[in-house]
Order: C-alpha cells, then structure tokens, then sequence
C-alpha cells in the first residue's frame, strides 16, 4: 500500500493554486474542469512522479466548518517536510508569507506553522 494522492481543502482554487506554486513552489500536475469546481493537483518539483495534492474546494458545508475551527485552533491542515527550515522560513517571510509560529525545535523536530490565504495553517519541518 502506498500514498499517491492526498488533499488539503481549499477555499478558493485560483488562489491555492496561485499560492502553492508560485510561493511554495510546488508544480501543477492535473488540471481537469468538473463543473463548477476543477481537479486540480499540485506536486513537488523534486519528485513530480510522487504524492500528488489535491486542492480540494470547499463545497460541502461540514467542510468548511471543520476547515475554519482547525484553523481557529491552530491546527495545521498538513505539513511539508523541509530540507533546511531556517532557510524556507526565511524565503517565505520574504515573499509576505504569515508565520503562526517561528522556527522551533521540538525534539528531534524542527517545525514552523504559517497560513496558507485559502482557510489554513501549514506546518514545513526538518528531522
């Protein structure tokens, strides 16, 4: 059993899209129109072949419930693993990216939290 696809739900797809590839550098993959809504995924640059990311939209009322109070607890929706984290942190703060919380260690973890524009929090950290 492997992990090919997972999603992250996302209150405006134009945007996610906008947001997680030009500032987080991911790659679009799939780009498919299904009505009001799109599949749409995004990979790393790195590993184009690997774990797809769906943006998923929010068009199920529960959804949106449950994305706002992950929020609202701090909770990150997902994380990304990262080589260098004082190195990332500092890139995305420099493109006007919004830190919950700074670089910290955590055991044999480093993480850092930030907000993603489309309804959540983002966790990226090195091991």
């Amino acid at each position: 059993m492997k992990i090919k696809l997972t999603s992250v739900m996302v209150n405006d797809q134009e945007k996610a899209l906008k947001f997680y590839t030009e500032i987080l550098g991911f790659v679009k993959k799939t780009e498919i129109p299904m009505g009001e809504h799109k599949w749409l995924t995004v990979v790393s640059k790195e590993e184009q072949d690997g774990v797809e990311l769906v943006l998923e939209p929010l068009g199920f009322a529960p959804a949106k419930i449950y994305q706002r109070e992950l929020f609202n607890a701090g909770i990150p929706a997902t994380a990304f693993n990262v080589d260098d984290i004082n190195k990332e942190y500092e890139r995305l703060t420099s493109l006007g990216v919004t830190f919950s919380m700074k670089p910290t260690q955590m055991g044999p973890v480093t993480l850092a939290v930030f907000d993603d524009t489309c309804g959540n929090n983002l966790q990226i950290f090195q091991v």
